[in-house]
């Protein structure tokens, strides 16, 4: 190895190339210094423990509905079974419930699984747990229960847990800011598998993973920061590292013919009692991008397109063309007010063109409403001391060539309102990578020019995860994710998500 990659930490840190632990910037609330008391092993407990309370409340509100309210149907008060009587069919929910729940893996609950997911879970256990309850019931038929009972039960456990999983989801991502319930990651290799698992943290801050930084033995990568993960030097660094920041994980992403350094890696990571990955670098095909078929057994595996292709590409042209033709009429009155204020404001053109590389580079004209002064792209030598940004972007959090309009209306992304015109033209997408300028696109490292390969967005995973607060490489990671992850129900969840990522306005200049 060369002398160059045998820096130790302390010599890295001297370049600059090491996290350093930031001050927390954020005061911890009440709920997350609670809940910071609390041994993580319990939480499992406190679970299974609210999800009983839940499902018994839920099947009292069941005999309410059913024999007060007398919901759908009226009850003789004659036949009416009391509350107490109800008692013993009720615990026998609870038990078979949560038994259920366990065979149908909503236990343990897994951190990254989708609400839809989840609470689809919790159906078919409830109601597999109560089709068990009603043909005990008919055969042995010790007290005959009203079925109402039983629908009404299965429909609220449903409805209670799943607003229960929602408020942990939304527990956990504000307990994120304080660092609890997070694993603190290392990784080890920072070639294509490595950027594959970036991209995937960076994407889904749900599975509750921070990655602290990257080691690799290429003195290029070692001393490069990705975005917010930062280049701690090369692999032999791995236990100083570990013990400096407090890893709880280490990712293993190296090629397959360095075995006796995986080898030797795992070894290190058993001795001090951290949890060890290894990520095969055949995985450096995503999931989306395998297809695999079987030949008398043997396994055969093979490379596919992207997956906004073909039929998947008209699916998300027509979202396109409907969604963004409603939207396109909504905005119009606004946009009407917009530019009336453009034009009282300063003096200048309403809109703004500029050209952004679109599809397999193809470029294009894209507009926005004018939210500078009219000689705003002469005056950039000027204020080019004050970028903020990372890589080729430009970016300056209080730009002076702002006009007041424009401020407001970038705050809130309403400048970018003409664009839906660039979606009705099929020159961008209404969810998709951020369309790049030419110059920025020539300053593309090859792993990034995938993001090419679909068409830009009117937001996109970049915007709804810190939109100009994002380094340009971690903007890339996202925006590669979303190329190789693509679904209908990630353009749908984005979308859905775009709506408080403008209302709160963060990162927006």
């Amino acid at each position: 190895m060369a002398t160059t990659d045998n820096l130790n930490l302390s010599e890295h840190a001297a370049q600059g190339n090491v996290l350093t632990k930031p001050p927390r910037q954020l005061r911890e609330s009440r709920f997350a210094a609670l809940v910071r008391q609390v041994p993580p092993s319990m939480w499992k407990h406190v679970l299974v423990g609210s999800d009983a309370l839940l499902i018994f409340v839920a099947f009292i509100t069941a005999y309410l509905l059913r024999y007060r309210a007398q919901l759908f149907f009226s009850v003789d008060p004659a036949s009416q079974l009391p509350l107490w009587g109800y008692m013993p069919l009720a615990i026998s929910l609870v038990v078979v419930l949560l038994i259920a729940f366990r065979f149908s893996y909503v236990y343990p609950y897994k951190p990254g699984r989708s609400w839809v997911e989840e609470t689809w879970r919790i159906a078919t256990a409830s109601t597999f747990g109560v089709i068990i309850l009603i043909v005990v019931n008919l055969v042995f038929r010790p007290v005959l229960y009203s079925r109402l009972v039983f629908l009404y039960a299965a429909v609220l456990v449903t409805a209670y847990l799943g607003i229960s999983r929602l408020i942990i989801m939304a527990a956990r991502s504000h307990l994120r800011q304080y660092d609890i319930g997070v694993d603190r990651v290392l990784l080890v290799g920072a070639g294509d598998v490595g950027r594959m698992v970036m991209r995937t943290v960076a994407a889904r801050p749900d599975y509750g993973l921070k990655l602290i930084g990257f080691l690799d033995d290429n003195p290029a990568k070692s001393r490069t920061d990705v975005g917010r993960f930062k280049a701690l030097g090369p692999v032999d660094n791995v236990r100083e590292v570990i013990d400096t920041y407090q890893i709880d994980r280490v990712i293993i992403c190296l090629p397959w013919q360095t075995h006796r350094t995986i080898q030797r890696l795992l070894r290190e990571c058993e001795t001090l009692n951290v949890t060890a990955f290894v990520v095969p670098d055949l995985f450096q095909l995503t999931k989306n991008q395998m297809l695999v078929e079987e030949l008398n057994g043997i396994p055969l595996l093979a490379t596919r397109s992207i997956s906004i292709q073909g039929w998947n590409l008209i699916l998300k042209r027509t979202f396109d063309l409907v969604v963004g033709g409603l939207m396109t009429l909504v905005a119009l009155p606004i946009g009407a007010v917009i530019a009336l204020a453009i034009r009282l404001d300063t003096p200048g053109p309403v809109l703004y063109s500029q050209v952004r590389v679109g599809r397999n580079g193809k470029e294009f004209r894209c507009l926005k409403f004018r939210s500078m002064v009219s000689n705003a792209d002469a005056l950039r030598e000027q204020v080019a001391a004050m970028n903020e940004s990372t890589g080729p972007l430009f970016k300056i959090r209080n730009d002076p060539r702002l006009t007041r309009v424009g401020r407001f209306i970038r705050r809130y992304s309403l400048d970018e309102l003409p664009q839906l015109i660039n979606v009705l033209r099929g020159e961008m997408s209404l969810i998709g990578p951020r369309p790049n300028l030419p110059h920025e696109v020539a300053q593309y490292r090859d792993w990034m020019m995938k993001r090419l390969s679909v068409s830009p967005g009117l937001t996109g995973l970049w915007q709804v995860s810190g939109r100009s607060d994002l380094a340009f490489d971690e903007m890339v990671l996202l925006d590669i994710y979303y190329v190789e992850n693509w679904s209908m129900g990630l353009d749908l969840s984005i979308l859905l998500r775009s709506v408080p990522a403008v209302l709160r306005a963060k990162g927006a200049y």
